[in-house]
């Protein structure tokens, strides 16, 4: 019988270390949002009264989100069909809202199911990286409408000004990234060679990877010159993701009665997401709730339509697209039992 070498066993017990220091720490952050994670859910009971036409609507334009970065996806990967991206996308976007810090293991899943689906490996980190950052630029660039709203004499309340100017900054910190890894080789040549330093220490019992800088610098020029040629669309389908999103807030506001003005409520979802992205507690279970109730009340929405229209929208954004996710790597295991039949 083989024994594992010292070397080989530090970094499995490693991460189960940092495994369970994350799930301490999510432990401890639901049990301080417990009151407000509480308050919330209690509201249950409310969804019945909601107006069904709104919901449908709510629904419908979380639908249309997620094909936006189905099309986002298939632009950067250059891929002809729908099947890999939709099913890989859910999968991975599933993993990551029920893990703590899940952002990681979901891009991986979805990195794993593109491979096995005949998507080039490198490709597939390359337009990942370029859909991520696209996206978040696009986010950051919400709060400053919202500043422009407030500096042309728009009213903002206290909070929503703040969350306005700090969105700026983040936006400004995207832009000078995002040029950054498209101007300079050495910067993505770096970042590969620490990559591929971290794979080869962990994943040992297979051939070291020794190429992945030069790969990524090639995949990153395919990368820029695709969404180069096809830049509108892409950015359209970034802007899609977070403006259906956003009109599913406004559905479910709606569907509670409330009819707070949209552009605080734009600078309420803005916070609202930053939040989510937190990397301790799942999908931001506990931020995004205080968060949100917190924000819309800044926006004028009331204490109670409040906590509806942040239970309603966490039911259309966070929790359906776990069930969908499962389907997806459902369809994805189908697919590939198939195949393996027809081979």
């Amino acid at each position: 019988m083989s024994v594992e070498e010292p070397d080989a066993i530090a970094p499995r017990r490693g991460k189960v270390v940092g495994r369970v220091i994350l799930l301490i720490v999510a432990l401890v952050v639901l049990y301080l949002f417990a009151p407000t994670l509480g308050e919330v859910l209690s509201a249950w009971p409310r969804l019945a009264h909601l107006n069904l036409t709104w919901m449908i609507v709510a629904v419908g334009a979380e639908v249309a989100s997620f094909v936006c970065v189905w099309w986002l996806l298939k632009q950067a990967l250059r891929a002809t069909g729908w099947f890999a991206v939709a099913t890989s996308q859910l999968a991975g976007n599933a993993l990551a809202c029920v893990m703590p810090a899940g952002a990681a293991p979901g891009a991986a899943l979805q990195y794993r199911m593109l491979g096995a689906l005949g998507i080039d490996a490198p490709a597939a980190a390359s337009a990942l990286t370029a859909a991520t950052l696209l996206q978040l630029a696009t986010l950051a660039s919400i709060p400053v409408l919202g500043l422009l709203v407030s500096l042309t004499g728009g009213p903002l309340a206290h909070g929503l000004q703040e969350a306005a100017w700090i969105g700026f900054g983040a936006f400004v910190v995207l832009i000078g990234v995002g040029a950054v890894l498209v101007l300079s080789d050495r910067v993505v040549g770096d970042i590969g060679a620490v990559v591929q330093w971290t794979r080869n220490r962990i994943v040992r019992h297979r051939t070291p990877v020794r190429d992945l800088p030069s790969r990524l610098r090639a995949e990153r020029d395919l990368v820029s010159q695709a969404l180069g040629k096809r830049w509108p669309s892409a950015v359209l389908a970034s802007v899609g993701k977070w403006a259906f999103d956003y009109f599913a807030l406004l559905a479910c506001l709606a569907a509670v009665g409330a009819r707070p003005e949209p552009t605080l409520v734009l600078l309420a979802y803005a916070a609202a997401v930053v939040l989510g992205m937190i990397p301790i507690t799942p999908g931001g279970l506990g931020f995004v709730e205080a968060g949100l109730t917190g924000a819309l009340a800044l926006a004028g929405v009331g204490a109670g339509d409040a906590v509806v229209a942040t239970l309603s929208y966490r039911l259309v954004s966070f929790w359906l697209p776990l069930p969908a996710g499962l389907g997806g790597y459902a369809a994805f295991r189908y697919r590939q039992r198939s195949e393996l039949k027809e081979a």
